[in-house]
This record gives structure tokens, sequence and C-alpha cells, in this order.
């Protein structure tokens, strides 16, 4: 993608070697971008890691806390005062309080600063001394990330594709039937164009409850302070002509205008400067709706990818102002709806539904790795006798009723290309039967002094993510 129209000019560029000159030369800092999309988990994996690098006695897969070169970290004032701060000890007390509860999720930006105090390794690390590690955690939603996609079309083209989408879904069935009554030549009538931009939303609404992963544009699903907005007051109409004040030529205003007004300013005020990137995947969630779900998952990571500039990071690159994300993970979250035996498979399904993108980021410089973890563990696992054969469970409470359930959801292939075979090739129903999901509670839990709360793998995606810079 080329981005190089949202460049603010010579000003940024030197307020990007400024930033550079006083803030990289004096105290390390690594800018996290955490993304996924819709109940993938992006605020609890948030709020578990902050919580697991400030007691770390269950953070073993990181060098730097199992050696004891992390001697102390503690939470600051984050440096963006115009961004909502991430509500950390919110999310926290609903996580592991009295009545755990999962915490609300993300819908907008919010960024929270964790400073951690490092001994450096090596000879002239300890001549120099601890120093003080900034890790700046920006939490944003996964559907704003895909409409950066958008910056690459017009208005036909967009329209097109998401048309295409729309009759392929029978969730869009009342918005393409209501566009049999709309001359997009006529003159622009506003309730008209608010009935479709609403149908169109409630459409997308619930495409993505279905289970779809590419529903953008993504604010008609978080519009926040835009709702009822101009911006947000547009729909693809089919392909023809657009005389001045028509409605089609007013939609396809108002889609530059959402281009311009809502998504380059999210480019270059929270995402440009990202050093590392996780990616939250329900991979769980897609494969239990099914096969077009689940291919139109591998789509939108493809395109998630597209919007990064993946790299490495040299000083000489900084200080010119140029910028890349080091490494990504694409992490498959709510492992702990599965027996650990099941961890690889899930991973091996993860890695092929995003190899089209860590291929591209490979390719360009960037580290990359798929990994299958769960934030915070909400079951335990037993393994049952059924019919002479043993059954591997995992066992929970039940957010729908509060009483504990043993699940077992099915078995994954271990060969990844029985899921994504019939994904690519358009079946509506698993040949092997379904996929089963329950919605589990967070347990209760009682932390021992020292500890975070449990999770399965959150260290390995620590030190994957930041272990380099903590030696």
């Amino acid at each position: 993608m080329v981005f190089s129209t949202i460049a603010d000019g010579v000003t940024r560029s030197v307020e990007t070697v400024g930033h550079v000159v006083t803030g990289g030369f004096l105290e390390p800092r690594i800018r996290l971008g955490v993304t996924g999309l819709s109940r993938a988990g992006k605020t609890v994996f948030i709020t578990s890691l902050v919580a697991n690098l400030m007691d770390r006695a269950r953070m073993g897969g990181l060098r730097a806390a199992a050696d004891g070169a992390i001697s102390a970290a503690y939470l600051q004032p984050q440096p963006d005062d115009t961004v909502p701060r991430f509500a950390y000890e919110d999310h926290l007390a609903a996580m592991v309080g009295p009545e755990p509860h999962w915490p609300e999720s993300t819908r907008a930006v919010s960024e929270l600063r964790l400073s951690l105090k490092v001994q450096p390794g090596g000879l002239l690390g300890g001549l120099r001394g601890p120093q003080v590690v900034h890790l700046d955690i920006v939490d944003y939603p996964g559907e704003w990330l895909l409409d950066l996609g958008l910056l690459d079309l017009g208005y036909d083209e967009w329209a097109a594709q998401a048309l295409e989408k729309a009759r392929a879904r029978e969730q869009g069935a009342e918005f393409v039937a209501a566009l049999e009554a709309v001359d997009g030549a006529a003159k622009l009538e506003e309730p008209v164009a608010k009935r479709l931009s609403d149908l169109f939303a409630d459409y997308l609404k619930a495409a993505r409850e279905a289970g779809y992963s590419d529903c953008t544009p993504g604010r008609f699903l978080l519009p926040g302070e835009l709702e009822g907005s101009p911006a947000l007051t547009f729909a693809p109409l089919p392909p023809g002509e657009a005389p001045r004040g028509s409605l089609r030529r007013e939609l396809a205003r108002r889609f530059e205008a959402y281009k311009r007004a809502v998504v380059k300013p999210f480019f270059r005020d929270h995402f440009a400067e990202i050093d590392r990137q996780v990616v939250l995947v329900d991979v769980l969630g897609a494969i239990h709706a099914g096969p077009k779900a689940l291919e139109d998952l591998r789509q939108a990571m493809a395109d998630i990818l597209g919007a990064f500039k993946p790299g490495r990071n040299g000083w000489l690159t900084r200080l010119l102002g140029g910028h890349r994300v080091e490494k990504i993970l694409f992490a498959a979250t709510k492992a702990d709806h599965l027996h650990h035996k099941q961890h690889g498979n899930l991973t091996a399904i993860t890695e092929a539904l995003v190899r089209e993108a860590k291929d591209r980021a490979d390719f360009a410089g960037a580290k990359t790795q798929a990994m299958s973890i769960a934030a915070l563990r909400a079951t335990t696992e037993e393994t049952r006798s059924h019919e002479g054969r043993e059954i591997d469970l995992v066992r929970g409470t039940l957010m729908e009723t509060g009483k504990k359930a043993a699940m077992y959801p099915g078995a994954l292939p271990e060969d990844p290309g029985r899921l994504l075979g019939a994904a690519r090739g358009g079946r509506e129903s698993w040949l092997d039967g379904d996929y089963a999901v329950m919605k589990f509670a967070p347990a209760e839990v009682s932390l021992s002094p020292g500890e975070g709360p449990p999770h399965i793998r959150l260290d390995r995606a620590a030190e994957f993510l930041i272990g380099d810079r903590l030696r």
C-alpha cells in the first residue's frame, strides 16, 4: 500500500528526528500495537500482559523475567495526553475480582505506558548499570486497521467489492433488496442516504456476529463520536451515472471524506510509529462459524498485513523519518478452549491462515511468528472414558448459565489443508462434522504474591515481541 499522501511534510519529519534524538538515545521505548478483530480478546491480552510483567512469577518463558534482569515494573503517565488511557485497573478488577467477568471490549484507541527497570547483560551492561525501558502499548480495533485498505480504492472499486460480499452473505439480503428501489442518478434525498447507510451498517454488524472478519468500513461497527455524521452516511451503490447533486455523487464524496477525515488521521496519529505488533485472531470462532467465515478470515489477515510496512529499523531509518514494524505476532486466542494436546494443531492452522501475510513480512525483513495463547486461562483439563476410548475435555463456567460444564470441541485436523481447502472451495459446511464452541466466564483465581493471572504462553509471546530489547 502507498501511504505517501499521508505525510505532513517537512514539519512532521523534523518532529520525528526530534523524537528520535530526545527519546531514542536517552531511555529506550518500545511501541507495541495490539489489535484483532471483534471478540479476539485485545482487552484481556493487554491487561494480563501488564499484570504478568508487574508480577512475573508466571513469566518463565520471558528470559529477562526468568533470569532477574527485570528488577521492577511500574505504570507511568502515557506520553500522549490526547489519547484515552487504557483502563488497566478496571479491567484487571473485572478479570480477577471476587465476581470475575470479561471486561468491556475495545471500542476506540487507548494507550498505556509500562516502564521496566532492566539490567542489561554483558560486560558493557554491567558497567552501565540498570536502564529504564518504556513499553507503550497502543490498543486499537482491528476493524479500523482493515480500513487502511480503503485508501487504495476509489468509490466505484470499493462499492463493487462491498456489493459482491453483501450478495454472497445472507446477512446482506435486506440491504441488497433495498438497492432495487434506489436510483443512484436521482437527486440526493437525505432520508434515502440515511436509510441505505443504516441498512448497510446493520448488515455489517450481522455479518460480524455470524463470524465474518472483513466488515469494512470499521467505523460503521464502532462509530464512536462520528455516529450520525455525514462521514458515516454512505453506502455502496451499483455502477451508473453520477450527475452533480445526485445520490451516487454525494455518497462517493462522503466515502472520500471518510478516508480523508477518519482513516488517514488514524494511520498518522496512532499506527505509523508502531515498532512491534500483535494481531489476535479468533481462529476457533471462525472454524465454528464454517468454511466461508474461515476463508474470510484468511483474506482479512492478508489485508491486515497490507497495512503494515514490515522490515528492520536501523538508527538511520529512524533519523530520516522512516519507520517499520520489526516484529509481528499472529496469536490464535482462546487456546484454553482446547485440551493442550490440540494446541499444536491450532497453531498449524493459524500459520496456514496467515501464510500469505507472513511470507510478505518475512521477505521485507520483519520477524513473524504464529502462536496459540490464552491471555487468561478460564478452563481446566480433564480426560474421560467414553465408549471405550479416552476423550480430552476442558471444563469451565458457562457465561450463559453460570453452571460448570465440560466440553469436547471436536478434534482439529493435523493437516490444516483439510480445513483451508474446504474454505477456499466455498463449501457451506465441514464434511466431517461441526466444531463446537462454548463461551466460558473467567474462573475464580487466588493469586499468590508475585503472581499475575494464569495464562497459556503469554510469556513466550512477550519473549518474541520484546525480549530482545530487555537484554
